[in-house]
C-alpha cells in the first residue's frame, strides 16, 4: 500500500484489523506498542514469527522480524542492525488511541510510560537507561526475597553496591523526565486553549519518586537519591519493596489550576490528552526539524462534535496522518475530499 495523499482515512467495521494496521507502523517508528508488552502477542497464532516493513518518504527501508523465539532482529535499507535502537529515525511517530483517554485518570504507570515514550522519541539511548534501571529493580527486589537468611552485614554489603548504581540511573532518568515535561508545557498549554476555545489552562506538574534538592545537577541529585535509598531500608525490608526511585514518579495535570484527575469533567481529561499528544507532536518536530507521522485510532468517536472538528483541523495543518473510524461520516466534506481512504475489510488481503 501506497500513501497517496497526506491523510489516510481507514474506515471499517470493528474487527477489521484497522488497529493492526497502526500499531504495525508504531512498531516500525518506535519499537513499542501501545497494547502489547510481549512480541508472542503480536504474531499471529500458528506462526513462528513477524516481519513488518515500511517504506519512507526519502526511500528508506525499515523492517522489524518478531519472533516467538530467539527475539527480535532489525534492518535497514537490508542491513541487518546490530542494535534495535538504531531502526529509529526514518519513521517517527506520535500515537493516539481510545486507551489513551486513561492517561488523565489511570494509574501513574500510565503518564510514566507515556512521559517514558516521549524521551524515547527524543534520545532513542534512554530505551537503554530505563532497561537498565528496571533490570537493577527487580534483583533488588529479589534480593529482598530471596536472600532474608544473609548476614546482615553480607546483604547491606549487596545493597550498598545497588545504591550506587541506582542512584546514578535514577538520576538520569528523572533529569530526562522532567527536562521533557518542560519541552512539553509551553505546547500542551497552548493547545489545551485552542481544543478549549480559551478557556482553560493546562499545568504539568513532575512528581518525582526521588527528592530533588537543588538545582539540576547529576552529582548532588545522585549523592542525594543514595543517601535516600539507605534511609528507606528498614520500610523496605518490611515491605519488599524499593520507595524511592524513578518507578515512584507521577505527573499532575492541572486544569485552571485544580487537578484534572479529580475534578476535570470527561470533556476537559479527553482535551488534556488531545493537548499532550499535540504537545509531543510539536516537541519532535521542533527536535528534528521534520513533522511525525500521526496515528489516530478510534479517538473521534469519543470527542463531542466540537473537539472532533478542532482535532481534525489542527491535525490537517502539516502533519502526515493515518486516521482510523467506522464510519467517513465523522470526517467533514473538506476532509474527505482531500484524504485517501482506504476500506478496512481490505486489509486482510494485504
Amino acid at each position: 500500500m501506497r500513501l497517496a495523499e497526506r491523510r489516510l482515512l481507514i474506515v471499517g467495521r470493528n474487527g477489521t484489523g484497522k488497529s493492526n494496521l497502526l500499531e504495525a507502523v508504531e512498531l516500525l517508528g518506535s519499537l513499542r506498542s501501545h497494547r502489547c508488552s510481549s512480541d508472542k502477542d503480536l504474531i499471529n497464532w500458528g506462526e513462528d514469527n513477524s516481519v513488518l516493513r515500511g517504506i519512507t518518504a526519502d526511500s528508506e527501508t525499515v523492517e522489524l522480524e518478531l519472533r516467538r523465539k530467539g527475539g527480535r532482529s532489525a534492518r535497514r535499507n537490508g542491513k541487518a542492525l546490530g542494535r534495535q535502537l538504531d531502526l529509529i529515525g526514518p519513521l517517527r511517530c506520535v500515537g493516539f488511541s481510545a486507551l489513551d483517554l486513561d492517561l488523565v485518570r489511570g494509574e501513574p504507570s500510565l503518564r510514566r510510560s507515556w512521559l517514558d515514550r516521549v524521551v524515547q522519541q527524543l534520545e532513542p539511548i534512554y530505551t537503554d537507561l530505563l532497561n537498565r534501571y528496571n533490570r537493577l529493580l527487580r534483583q533488588r527486589n529479589r534480593l529482598w526475597r530471596n536472600h532474608l537468611d544473609v548476614p546482615r552485614d553480607d546483604r547491606d554489603a549487596l545493597l550498598d553496591a545497588f545504591d550506587v548504581q541506582m542512584a546514578l540511573v535514577s538520576t538520569r532518568i528523572h533529569r530526562r523526565r522532567r527536562r521533557a515535561l518542560g519541552h512539553l508545557q509551553p505546547f500542551a498549554s497552548h493547545w489545551q486553549k485552542r481544543l478549549s476555545e480559551g478557556q482553560e489552562d493546562l499545568k504539568l506538574s513532575y512528581l518525582p519518586g526521588s527528592e530533588l534538592e537543588g538545582e539540576e545537577a547529576e552529582e548532588p541529585w545522585r549523592l542525594s537519591i543514595e543517601k535516600q535509598l539507605l534511609a528507606q531500608r528498614l520500610q523496605e525490608e518490611r515491605l519488599g519493596s524499593c520507595r524511592v526511585g524513578p518507578h515512584r514518579d507521577e505527573v499532575s495535570f492541572l486544569v485552571n489550576g485544580v487537578a484534572a484527575r479529580q475534578f476535570a469533567s470527561a470533556g476537559q481529561q479527553r482535551t488534556v490528552v488531545l493537548a499532550l499528544k499535540m504537545a509531543e507532536l510539536q516537541v519532535v518536530q521542533d527536535i528534528y526539524g521534520e513533522p511525525p507521522l500521526l496515528l489516530l485510532d478510534d479517538v473521534l468517536a469519543e470527542l463531542d462534535p466540537v473537539r472532533q472538528m478542532l482535532l481534525l483541523e489542527a491535525v490537517g495543518e502539516t502533519n502526515q496522518c493515518l486516521v482510523t473510524a467506522t464510519h467517513l461520516d465523522v470526517f467533514e466534506r473538506d476532509w474527505k475530499q482531500n484524504s485517501q481512504v482506504l476500506e478496512a475489510e481490505l486489509l486482510r488481503g494485504m
